[in-house]
């Protein structure tokens, strides 16, 4: 049986979907939400494996700009819509498509890729490390208390509907993508996926809801949501489900929280997706009743190490040199040159005797800064080679907020 892989042509941008849906399930999509995804997607940037006329392989990219410690926006291919039919398993489709990939990403001088796994066990061996995690919760809103900051009462709170305030949210998070790293600056048409409210997102719950936090005529903050309304023989127990929560400063975020906890027949604040660091967890008056999590997020994989490790700065001086492995990619291989401080980088090669010797993966962990080297050196992925260098590294790597990828890719 031959399979052939090649970039899609938009005449076949259906079976190509149709096969993506059924190896997620197949469960039926609303016209709305699959002309959503057909509005968004590039044809050039997407691979299809083909079985006849049988689409039984997909993978996606996308050119965006993502934060990178020291605030600046480093490019980025957010790789997306990645799947193999199940009865074409074990035959080299996602390694070829993983191949394929990179090789463009590196033609095309993006030297980073990053993407969000639904299965986390795949992605290591093509190179992709564990870079962001986020925080889940369900908030006991009964026996939970919040303290607010000083402010939070000059917060003006207006629910409009979702799309009416695209814009102004859109402005709130523009503003915030630099604060940190993994935020990614949205390319044009992603915006509508933050509105989108088709019953197959509902599943009990209330349509989209959206509350936006005012200060001195100026948008804040902004929280959409949904409500399940759920009883039992007490009463109300509903439940608030936050889809997104974005705010500027701490009394529009405080404000945004005071109104989730206050919303009618409910009894449970349930968070999706926060960062690991988010300010919410220090208002709460008990935070064993919120139910924390912690997940992976975005996996990181360095396609050029060199200009890779250039893009971001580093919090204190650094000068160390990394002996790499990248068994997938191995125009990474060997030893690399990192010179850095707050103020940019340097990364070449070199034949200096190394410092650190690991896996482009790990790179890929800690590239972000929300993992430390000193924690992979614990599990034996990371191998000081000179004493001192790994204490050095781990501090220049660190990032000042925990970084986060704030939705899908």
């Amino acid at each position: 049986m031959t399979i052939e892989l090649r970039v899609l042509r938009a005449s076949e941008w259906d079976g190509w979907y149709d096969g993506l849906n059924l190896a997620f399930g197949g469960v039926p999509q609303s016209p709305e939400r699959r002309e959503l995804i057909r509005d968004i997607t590039v044809a050039e940037r997407s691979l299809a494996a083909w079985d006849g006329d049988l689409c039984v392989g997909t993978a996606g990219s996308f050119r965006f700009g993502v934060a990178v410690p020291g605030g600046g926006l480093a490019v980025m291919a957010g790789v997306s819509l990645v799947t193999v039919a199940a009865t074409h398993r074990r035959r080299g489709v996602l390694t070829s498509m993983m191949r394929r990939q990179l090789d463009d990403f590196r033609a095309w001088g993006e030297p980073l890729a990053i993407l969000g796994a639904s299965e986390p066990a795949i992605y290591g061996r093509f190179g992709y490390g564990p870079s962001t995690h986020l925080l889940k919760a369900d908030i006991d809103t009964s026996r939970v208390r919040l303290t607010v900051p000083e402010g939070t009462d000059e917060v003006g709170l207006r629910e409009v509907p979702p799309g009416d305030s695209l814009a102004d949210c859109e402005a709130v998070y523009a503003e915030l993508v630099p604060a940190r790293p993994g935020m990614i600056a949205r390319l044009p048409g992603w915006e509508r996926l933050g509105v989108l409210d088709v019953p197959e997102f509902r599943e009990g719950t209330s349509h989209l809801r959206c509350v936006v936090a005012e200060r001195d005529g100026r948008t804040t903050g902004y929280v959409r949501f949904r409500v399940r309304p759920t009883w039992d023989d007490a009463g109300p127990k509903g439940s608030v489900e936050v889809q997104d929560l974005f705010a500027l400063d701490p009394a529009s975020r405080a404000a945004l929280m005071r109104h989730l906890f206050g919303i009618d027949l409910t009894s449970t604040v349930s968070l999706g997706n926060c960062p690991v660091d988010d300010a919410w967890q220090h208002l709460v008056s008990d935070i064993r009743r919120c139910a924390v999590r912690i997940n992976d997020g975005g996996h990181v994989r360095l396609v050029e190490v060199g200009a890779a490790l250039e893009a971001r700065t580093y919090r204190v001086p650094v000068d160390v040199v990394f002996d790499v492995k990248d068994a997938f990619c191995p125009w990474n291989e060997g030893r690399w040159r990192l010179s850095g401080d707050p103020k940019g980088a340097t990364c070449e090669r070199t034949g200096d005797p190394a410092d650190l010797a690991l896996d482009v993966r790990d790179l890929g962990t800690v590239y972000l800064g929300g993992t430390r080297l000193t924690e992979l050196a614990a599990a034996g992925r990371v191998r000081e080679l000179r004493p001192g260098a790994l204490a050095e590294a781990t501090t220049a790597f660190t990032s000042d907020t925990a970084p986060w990828v704030p939705h899908d890719i």
